[in-house]
């Protein structure tokens, strides 16, 4: 599946493919936690989807903003801070791999 958009689900088959073999419940990890994890991970929620995040299976950057540098650690922190209070469940891969 080619995607062109940081939410997975934009404009892809994502969506129908899941939804074809009955998956409600999604773990997501990769790259950029301040962009496409994010946006994908807010979408699948959107959609009803049961989500979880492995934080430590996530890259990032450094960022700039308005003359303030911002540390990768600190964005990665910031966005999994923020997806864990309203979105989604944040754990570990060791904690994923108990499941």
């Amino acid at each position: 599946m080619l995607k062109h958009y940081p939410n997975a689900f934009r404009d892809t088959e994502l969506k129908t493919l899941l939804d074809r073999q009955g998956i409600r419940t999604l773990t997501i990890l990769g790259a950029m936690s301040h962009v496409c994890i994010d946006a994908t991970v807010r979408a699948a929620v959107d959609l009803g989807y049961d989500v979880t995040v492995v934080h430590d299976a996530i890259a990032t950057r450094d960022l700039e903003f308005n003359g303030t540098d911002v540390p990768a650690k600190q964005v990665h922190a910031a966005y999994m801070a923020a997806l864990s209070f309203a979105y989604a469940t944040v754990v570990s891969t060791d904690e994923s791999l108990e499941r």
